[in-house]
């Protein structure tokens, strides 16, 4: 009998992190080998098993999912990453391709997708939605792409992170510390927010955040 793959999960919600772990662990040909909250103990993990694949949500504690797939791709660069998220595939696809990931999966098709999306990620295939495969293959063979309507497209990686932190209520200073860089960094970062944003003043930028973030369900 073939060996069964290796799944660790980087979920910090436990109840739906249990919840995928039963759904993966009644499969045959795939089991759990480990299962984090936040980037510090996938590192620990990752120290003493060497998973087959990882599922990773980009909302954790501490650092994002955003940069673990980054960390875990330049030191592990062949260990599939499957996203596993609420936020919207559309603003988030091509920011985890870039990372490193091979597919993205939404929490709201999980039931019914993501064994598959682990399988097709598992035999070193991709896995995205339709409309993102035909977005990419638009960028790959030079076909231009209607303008994105969403200006939080505008924002890297980096900056969309201060932005999803500012709308959870966090402050400069907690920012700061959370991000690891100074409270002028992040002053950096709000002001180039605001200028991609259009937004003229704090109080507009720290409402247009939480507006931002109770859209994507957090």
């Amino acid at each position: 009998m073939s060996r069964k793959a290796k799944v660790m999960i980087v979920e910090d919600h436990p109840i739906f992190r249990k919840g995928l772990a039963h759904l993966i662990n009644e499969e045959k040909d795939m089991e759990i080998c480990g299962e984090a909250e936040d980037v510090i103990e996938a590192g620990k993990i990752l120290k003493k098993i060497r998973p087959d694949m990882m599922i990773v949500d980009l909302t954790l504690k501490g650092a994002s999912g955003l940069e673990l797939i980054k960390s875990v791709h330049e030191q592990i660069p062949d260990l599939p990453v499957l996203v596993l998220s609420m936020h919207d595939e559309s603003i988030y696809a091509e920011r985890v391709l870039r990372a490193g990931a091979k597919g993205y999966i939404m929490k709201q098709e999980m039931t019914g997708k993501v064994i598959d999306a682990i399988r097709h990620v598992l035999a070193g295939k991709k896995f995205f939605s339709e409309s993102v495969v035909e977005s990419f293959l638009g960028m790959m063979t030079g076909k231009p792409s209607a303008p994105s309507q969403n200006p939080i497209d505008t924002l890297s990686d980096r900056e969309l992170e201060v932005f999803t932190l500012i709308g959870r209520g966090m402050g400069r200073q907690e920012i700061g510390d959370r991000l690891h860089v100074g409270i002028k960094t992040v002053g950096t970062y709000r002001e180039k927010i605001k200028l991609k944003l259009g937004i003229k003043s704090s109080p507009d930028l720290v409402r247009r955040a939480v507006q931002w973030v109770q859209s994507q369900g957090e």
